[in-house]
């Protein structure tokens, strides 16, 4: 049998004709076998076993040796007699060498084929002679965990007596020689692995031999105190403390710190061995051994040993805190090294390592206090921490969502917020200081969310009434007109006011100012501008220019202005909202135009806006495509003709004609802010209603630009037909402060002026959720994006006809950028919550809640080659690529309100804690507050307004 398995083995056959005749070798062995072949066939299993040339002839051994083993083992045991063994741990086999791990595979598996017989009994003698050989050889940790594998499987192999105690003090020396060399984390997690096993070894032992206990720590002890400078023990023996019985603490310390056969530097070199064993991942009460040395060496006045190894040792078990796996440990040890150190300031002053920023965000938001579990409480009662997301979220002042919304989008636009916050308005009462101190609070509180009561007292405009729902994109363009004309008005003061002495410059002068149209505005220690253009920091963020120009389609004058804008108001186009009737095909309309400054009459559009038949639509047809914001850009940017009561005066012709109006984007901002126009007024029933039509967002767009030259092409034909096709918003031609007028009368034909599409990706979006501008409620998604996230734009020159925005080009831009973002890059901000999100469910909202729509988004210009992009703000000469350093006035406001906060959560904690049997009896889940829609601010302040009672108003 054996000679047939050998050639078939080594036969060139199928694997599969292999496996079919093995199987019947196996069956075989239910046979009666003479006793040379079954020895002829373990020696061959064994031969194929140690020695097989693949896997396969190493499965086929095991495979026949187990099956022949189990009908036939009195034979089996013959063959794995004494001298067999003997021969495979001191000689090895054949090549193989007796310290080859499969050498001790072979013994483990065959031991365990003869487990129930009196021949592992007879081999016991033998192999607890040869384990502690094999141990005083001081084996690789591989070696020793499949020894120790076969001892825990065969107890009876194990040293006994005093050959016991010599076993463990040896198995203790052998783990100090412990090495491993690895980095990769296969191999690390491997070799912690082994390192357990024996350990575990050891344990096992001091309880089944309580002898073997005192002698090997005695050992321990030995090896960590030895000065021999050659010699560094393995951190390895730290897996062993978990194992000494706390009980023995006292008894054993006392020992140590009393023996005066202990030297000082012996003992100082054992506690600075024991401090190292805090790395090791895996070992429980290490710390409270170290604890209790140094209280045992202070107890005897032992104090030279104790400062040696607090300087010593300090900066290393500072370091551990990084590592959460030890860092509990270490941070115990850490706390008691530093209390304790109380003669000299020494241990303070060390040069600890500086993290970087992110991960000084991430400790702090992971250990604050706040951020702990509170076992006492559960459900609603436990104390509110900062959310997962790190973000704050605000409070709901009572109808105040319009505000929350706008302020969390203007804090994700990364660039504005590093410059607001790089900005030194120390002792100014200024809009912008408090907006700084309200970014600052939000990035740095640690309360779930703040109350920006103080912001809304001084930027809510005036007619605004208190505790009403608010239009958020009529605020924020109030905002932004504010903190404009705030800035213009204080840089005007300082080129006006004399300064002899800047640097000296009195509070004095600064209440003279009360007469200025700003009021309260102090001297700033440096100009908020920081370029030389003049312009502020609104216009360098958010600030672009259109142009606008109108042909006489008579005498073909040209009439082009410039004026500035901070927001594009998008209007809906009657073919797409299908808000108009039959008969409004040929109706021209208006629009509101871009914010230069001023606030334009709020987002709500005028009658016009989207046609007069918006109040007419009764449901939406589903047929018809889903909008999205680039058709909306293109409806704004189209050609319109100016014709019947619509008709332009020509001044060349001195009377009222059939005109060409074309807009185009000339400066494009860092920001582009874009408001729907949702809300329409309907003249037949008196309301405003809201256009509820689903808008694709694309997370990625370009903007057309064009690049120099006053040329303006005509794009339609002077004929009725154009203007159906063509009519849309008429903004009454007007003059305004600012705004340049340049006259052409030449009828010479125009060149296609040069366009450069500018990319830009999606920063944030607000939310209006409801049927009205009435009620509601608002809220908003956002992520991070600077002006180089996303991709890099090489310029392309379009002629007008092709500079339109497409949905296959922004389609393509979206499959580049979703793939650098991943699903977490998103917030959603509803009042006091802020929680994950992702791109999917922004864009799909509208799909999921018909009311909610998308209001007001904020798209980030990027970085295109060969044009100059916007730089971070600068502070002490140095250009920003991060978050600016925070300053003290800020920070010692921010540490204040934490320590506040942390008094009122002990504070509520303990009253809640009393009142929590009450509590339970009275809350009603489903309480009047339900009366609220999902997404509205009702009386009581608002979706997530700061309460517990608002948790069933959020939207989601």
């Amino acid at each position: 049998m054996d000679k047939i398995l050998e050639a078939l083995v080594s036969s060139s056959h199928p694997l599969t004709v292999k496996r079919a005749i093995v199987k019947k070798v196996m069956e075989a062995a239910e046979k009666e076998v003479t006793e040379e072949q079954c020895q002829a066939l373990y020696h061959l299993t064994t031969r194929l076993i140690l020695q097989g040339e693949d896997a396969f002839q190493r499965q086929v051994g095991l495979q026949v040796q187990e099956a022949y083993a189990r009908y036939h083992r009195d034979e089996f045991a013959r063959f794995f007699s004494k001298e067999f063994v003997l021969g495979l741990l001191q000689q090895g086999y054949g090549s193989l060498d007796c310290r080859d791990p499969a050498i001790l595979d072979f013994l483990h598996s065959s031991l365990r084929l003869l487990i129930s017989c009196p021949a592992v009994l007879e081999l016991a003698p033998l192999l607890q002679t040869e384990v502690l050989r094999i141990i005083c050889e001081r084996p690789e940790p591989a070696t020793c965990a499949k020894l120790a594998t076969i001892l825990t499987d065969f107890p009876q192999c194990v040293p006994r007596e005093k050959a016991g105690v010599l076993f463990c003090q040896q198995l203790v020396r052998t783990f100090a020689y412990f090495n491993c060399p690895a980095t990769e984390e296969r191999e690390l997690r491997e070799y912690v692995t082994q390192v357990t096993r024996v350990s575990v070894l050891l344990q096992g032992i001091w309880k089944a031999e309580p002898a073997t206990l005192l002698p090997s720590l005695q050992e321990v002890f030995a090896i960590i105190s030895s000065t021999d400078p050659s010699f560094e023990p393995s951190i390895a023996l730290a897996s062993l403390v978990q194992h000494i019985p706390l009980q023995m603490i006292t008894v054993l310390i006392k020992s140590l710190t009393t023996d005066q056969n202990v030297k000082d530097a012996s003992m100082t070199q054992a506690l600075c061995r024991m401090i190292d064993w805090l790395s090791w991942p895996l070992a429980n009460h290490v710390d409270t051994w170290v604890i209790a040395l140094l209280k045992g060496l202070a107890a005897v006045q032992k104090f030279t040993i104790l400062i040696d190894v607090t300087l010593l040792k300090i900066e290393q078990v500072f370091n551990r805190l990084w590592y959460p796996i030890v860092r509990q440990g270490a941070l115990v040890v850490l706390s008691h090294m530093l209390l304790s150190f109380q003669h000299s300031p020494e241990a303070f002053h060390l040069e600890l390592p500086k993290p970087n920023e992110e991960k000084i965000k991430f400790f702090l938001n992971q250990s604050a206090w706040t951020s702990q579990s509170n076992s006492f409480a559960s459900g609603l009662l436990k104390i509110t921490g900062k959310s997962e997301t790190g973000k704050t979220g605000l409070v709901n002042l009572g109808n105040t969502c319009y505000m929350n919304s706008i302020i969390q989008i203007l804090f994700m636009a990364t660039d504005f917020r590093r410059h607001v916050m790089s900005l030194h308005l120390n002792g100014s009462n200024t809009l912008m200081k408090k907006l700084q101190l309200l970014f600052a609070f939000l990035a740095h509180t640690q309360r779930a969310a703040y109350s920006p009561r103080s912001f809304l007292e001084g930027s809510r405009p005036p007619w605004f009434t208190a505790g009403s729902q608010q239009d958020c994109s009529e605020y924020l363009r109030f905002l932004l007109d504010r903190l404009h004309e705030e800035e213009k008005t204080l840089s005007a003061f300082q080129v006006t006011s004399p300064k002899p002495e800047p640097a000296t410059t009195s509070a004095e002068t600064l209440n003279n100012a009360a007469s200025q149209p700003v009021a309260d505005m102090p001297l700033h220690p440096e100009p908020v501008a920081a370029k030389g253009d003049g312009r502020t920091l609104v216009e360098r963020m958010f600030g672009g220019r259109l142009s606008t120009a109108i042909r006489c389609l008579q005498c073909h004058s040209l009439s082009e202005k410039e004026e500035p804008f901070t927001d594009l108001s998008l209007a809906f186009c009657p073919s797409m909202s299908k808000c108009h009737g039959p008969n409004d095909e040929h109706k021209s309309s208006s629009s509101v135009g871009p914010c230069q400054g001023a606030v334009n009459g709020g987002s709500e559009s005028s009658e016009g806006s989207v046609k007069e038949g918006a109040g007419t639509r009764m449901e939406r047809p589903v047929v018809e495509p889903t909008l999205s914001v680039p058709d909306l850009v293109d409806y704004f940017l189209a050609p319109e003709i100016l014709e019947n009561e619509n008709c332009y005066f020509c001044e060349r012709c001195a009377s009222l004609q059939r005109a060409e109006k074309v807009m185009q984007v000339v400066a494009a901002p860092e920001y582009l802010i874009l408001t729907l126009l949702r809300f329409s007024y309907d003249a037949t029933c008196h309301v405003r209603r809201k256009i509820l039509d689903n808008v694709g967002i694309p997370l990625h767009m370009s903007l057309p630009l064009r690049q120099h030259g006053i040329s303006v092409t005509s794009s339609s034909s002077d004929s009725p037909e154009s203007g159906e096709n063509l009519a849309k918003k008429l903004k009454p031609s007007q003059k305004e402060d600012g705004m340049t007028e340049n006259r052409t009368n030449s009828e010479t034909n125009d060149s296609d002026s040069e366009m450069l599409s500018v990319p830009y990706v999606l920063s944030s979006v607000v939310v209006h959720s409801g049927m009205s501008s009435e009620s509601g409620h608002y809220y908003s998604y956002g992520r991070n994006v600077s002006n180089t996230d996303g991709y890099v734009v090489h310029p392309s020159s379009k002629s007008l006809e092709s500079s339109s925005l497409s949905e296959s080009s922004t389609a393509s831009q979206e499959e580049m950028g979703c793939a650098d973002h991943k699903s977490t890059d998103w917030f959603l901000f509803n009042d006091s919550r802020v929680t994950f999100t992702n791109s999917e469910s922004l864009r799909n909202v509208t799909g999921r809640f018909p009311k909610d729509t998308a209001y007001v988004l904020i798209y980030r210009k990027q970085e295109v080659s060969g044009q100059p992009s916007n730089p971070g703000p600068v502070v002490n000469g140095s250009r920003l690529s991060g978050e600016p350093p925070l300053q003290k006035e800020l920070m010692d406001a921010i540490t204040k309100d934490n320590k506040l906060f942390l008094q009122e959560q002990e504070l509520n904690a303990r009253a809640r804690a009393l009142q929590a049997t009450s509590a339970s009896c009275s809350f009603r889940p489903n309480g009047s507050d339900d009366n609220e829609p999902p997404g509205s601010c009702g009386p009581s302040g608002g979706g997530g307004g700061g309460g517990f009672n608002t948790i069933s108003r959020l939207v989601f």
